[in-house]
Parts: structure tokens; sequence; C-alpha cells
């Protein structure tokens, strides 16, 4: 009896670890520490990235995607940056009097913070295994307009940021 009972604990443990490697193999939670996205995403929600979307396909304009990029934290790492995708390779990119254009096109903005994208910025091709990103809060953002950052190679992007989790009044997909 006891024999049986510990058998059935080790079975269920050993499938319950099996399923949690599975499950971040294809997810990761992140939170969110700065103010960059607001207001889509605020400060201290709490994510779920999709890390495999972009094994499959390619980013599109208009996701929120989090990237490896080579600024550093306070204790030294490399940063990651949440930010929204705004070109892809091809697109020709141009922001002038305070709005973005991409493609020749007025750039529809409904998630930005204010209507306004702080500096100027001379037509820009986004090259191959590249893309544009920045944050919906145009002025307390460091995204690809800055040297800092600057375009996103594709192999640095981490995942798609799909799910809020935290706060619980916010649960729900991300647009």
């Amino acid at each position: 009896m006891v024999k049986s009972n510990i058998i059935e604990w080790v079975k269920t443990i050993v499938i319950s670890v099996a399923i949690a490697l599975i499950i971040t193999m294809f997810i990761r939670p992140t939170l969110v520490l700065e103010y960059s996205m607001y207001p889509t995403v605020r400060q201290y929600d709490y994510l779920i990235i999709n890390k495999i979307t972009y094994k499959i396909n390619e980013p599109q304009h208009g996701d929120i995607v989090v990237f490896k990029s080579e600024l550093l934290t306070e204790n030294g790492k490399k940063k990651q940056l949440i930010k929204r995708v705004i070109g892809i390779p091809g697109d020709e990119l141009e922001i002038k009097d305070g709005v973005v254009y991409r493609n020749g096109q007025l750039l529809e903005e409904p998630y930005i913070n204010g209507d306004f994208t702080p500096g100027e910025m001379p037509l820009t091709v986004v090259p191959p295994g590249k893309i544009f990103a920045m944050g919906d809060n145009r002025p307390n953002s460091l995204d690809s307009r800055s040297d800092k950052v600057g375009m996103v190679s594709r192999d640095k992007i981490v995942g798609k940021a799909f799910l809020r989790l935290f706060p619980f009044n916010k649960i729900g997909l991300l647009e």
C-alpha cells in the first residue's frame, strides 16, 4: 500500500515537471518594470510571452515584442525591452512634425500616449532581418529611434507579448 502511494507520487511529480518544462519551452512570464509602453502596458504588469511565434512566423506591424538589447541593468545584465513593431523589412519609415509615416502613409496610432511622437527621423528603410520598434509612451521610450537601441535584429527577439495576467482586473489578451 505505501509502496504504491510512493510510486503514484513519483509519477505525479515526474509528469508535473515534464509539463512545466514543455510549457516553459513555449511561453515565458515577464514583469514590466518601465513606462515605455504606457498606456497599453503599465509598470508592474505581469505578461506572458509566446516564445514560439517567431520561430514559425515573422513579426507583424503592431505586435508587442520583447527583445534583448545592449543596454545594461544596474547589476550589469543585458536589458530586455518591450516595444511595438512599427516597421518590418522593406518598410520606409519617417517621423516628421510629431507623426510617423510608413511607406508614405500617415500611421494611425490610437494606442500611443498622447498624439505626438518626439524627434525627427529622415526617411529610413528597415533592412532584411530587422524590425523597427517603438514604445507606446513616445516621450518616455528608449527605442529604435535611438542609436542606443537601433533597429532590432530578428535573432534578438525573445517573443511576442500576448497575455496580461496581472493586475487581475486587466487580465486578457494584449491588442
